[in-house]
């Protein structure tokens, strides 16, 4: 999902124009070394908002499945090549030069590859194809800081060096959110580097900040690195991944297409039917922590895993490109009406497209009766959940005050805790419950006494609103609950 800048993508743009002209052509139209036709497929591992297309999706071989039954049906067998890279930048410089078919990667740098898709000719676009997951309000990135530092909102960064990848849905938070504190971009100075980069500079404290994407801030936050300083989701603005391939590819073997489109419909379902074993397989293929992939891609996680592409999500990208363009990565126009094309995944998904593309509710939800509070786990707003070691399936809990309950049971009863997830009172933002702020309203009821912030600022603005309140320890609150 990292995007490079204008500079660094402009070389291998003007190489995939050369090989245009050359009449190269889409990296599968060749065949393989053992006479099969390849499918060259590019992904990014490690960011897990795009694994229904990418690494999960690799693991189920539910891609190669669908490619045997077509094969079978139409006398040819395929071998898909499977092309792991750490940017969506990296991905859209070998699709402008032919070598892969199908790619996955974050809006940013998809309308990065649309736009230098368009300018290499009508014959060289790209199109958005299907959606892997989502946030509508944009909680997939955020601003985390040092555990220890004195940071209460992004207002105290002022004159800091803050880490970000210049141009990535991170950084972009980070400059639309400085404007909601009345700063200007340069009243940071932004450290272009890659996450694990930025991450080292924040552990070494030479950035007082670092702005990613899904998955580093919940990574550094669990490993006790950091803490959230800025939810993304205040911001209110959809961010999503999404799966693109060149339109020769499409229009040229459009039967390939709708294959690898049903079986990322297929990863999806298995995601949604399997949350803890999708979680656990792409932990084993990332080396990140199931904790981290589950606070994601769990059950009513960060992410909204859903292939069809929303009315507001192609909003979305209207409203992503004055940024892009301000900080001089996005040069030329977008025709986005030919770029986001529906058709395919449309026709893929089936009669149920129109009903699905309507609705943004979760559909790997939280459900099932909370065994301490004996109610049932249905509020998205407030349901969370309890993963105790050993055991195959997560616990629900049906609200905050619930989730402390049945962390204390847990203990009660000697079992170990992998981790506890609730949603942020302010923002519905999923975070693990120890690395909260909690707040303590004596004026409610004992069932809603305790609330949790996923930031320091967030507690805060709760606290002012609500007379008496204040914040106290997790601990505090799983022993009183």
């Amino acid at each position: 999902m990292k995007r490079k800048t204008t500079a660094a993508l402009a070389a291998p743009a003007a190489a995939a124009a050369i090989a245009l002209a050359a009449g190269c052509t889409v990296a599968g139209n060749a065949a393989a070394g053992d006479g099969s036709t390849s499918v060259v497929v590019g992904y990014q591992s490690k960011t897990i908002n795009t694994v229904t297309a990418g690494t999960l999706l690799r693991s189920l071989g539910y891609f190669e499945k669908r490619l045997g039954e077509l094969g079978k049906s139409g006398g040819r067998d395929y071998e898909v090549v499977w092309k792991d890279y750490e940017t969506g930048a990296s991905i859209t410089a070998q699709m402008l030069a032919g070598k892969i078919d199908i790619g996955s990667m974050g809006d940013y740098p998809l309308l990065i590859n649309g736009t230098r898709s368009q300018g290499l000719g009508a014959d060289a676009r790209t199109e958005l194809v299907s959606v892997t997951g989502y946030n509508m309000r944009g909680s997939l990135n955020g601003v985390v800081v040092a555990a220890d530092s004195p940071a209460r909102s992004l207002a105290d960064l002022k004159g800091k060096s803050i880490s970000a990848s210049v141009g990535s849905a991170g950084h972009g938070t980070l400059v639309q959110a400085l404007g909601d504190y009345g700063l200007k971009p340069d009243d940071v100075t932004v450290e272009n580097q890659e996450p694990s980069v930025g991450a080292s500079a924040l552990q070494a404290g030479s950035a007082a900040g670092l702005a990613q994407f899904v998955a580093w801030p919940g990574l550094l936050v669990q490993q006790n690195g950091a803490r959230l300083l800025y939810d993304g989701g205040a911001l209110d603005v959809p961010t999503f991944h999404g799966v693109v391939v060149p339109h020769e590819e499409a229009e040229g073997r459009p039967e390939v297409l709708r294959a690898f489109l049903r079986a990322q419909i297929d990863a999806t379902r298995y995601l949604h039917e399997h949350p803890v074993e999708a979680a656990e397989s792409v932990a084993a293929e990332t080396g990140l922590p199931a904790e981290t992939v589950y606070l994601y891609n769990g059950a009513g996680g960060v992410a909204t895993f859903d292939t069809t592409i929303k009315p507001r999500l192609r909003e979305a990208l209207g409203h992503d490109v004055p940024f892009l363009k301000s900080i001089g990565v996005l040069k030329g126009s977008i025709d986005l009406e030919s770029f986001v094309d529906d058709g395919h995944i449309r026709q893929a998904y089936g009669s149920g497209y129109d009903e699905a593309v309507a609705s943004t509710a979760n559909p790997a939800a939280i459900k099932g009766t909370d065994r301490v509070c004996d109610e049932e786990a249905g509020d998205p707003a407030k349901a969370g959940e309890v993963w105790v070691a050993g055991e195959k399936a997560t616990r629900p809990a049906a609200s905050p005050v619930c989730l402390l309950r049945n962390v204390r049971d847990v203990r009660t009863d000697g079992g170990e805790l992998r981790a506890a997830y609730v949603p942020d009172a302010t923002t519905g933002t999923r975070w693990f419950a120890d690395r909260m702020t909690w707040v303590e309203n004596p004026e409610a009821n004992e069932d809603e006494r305790f609330e949790p912030f996923a930031t320091v600022e967030q507690a805060r603005e709760y606290i002012d609103a609500h007379s008496g309140s204040k914040t106290v320890s997790y601990e505090e609150a799983v022993k009183r609950a």
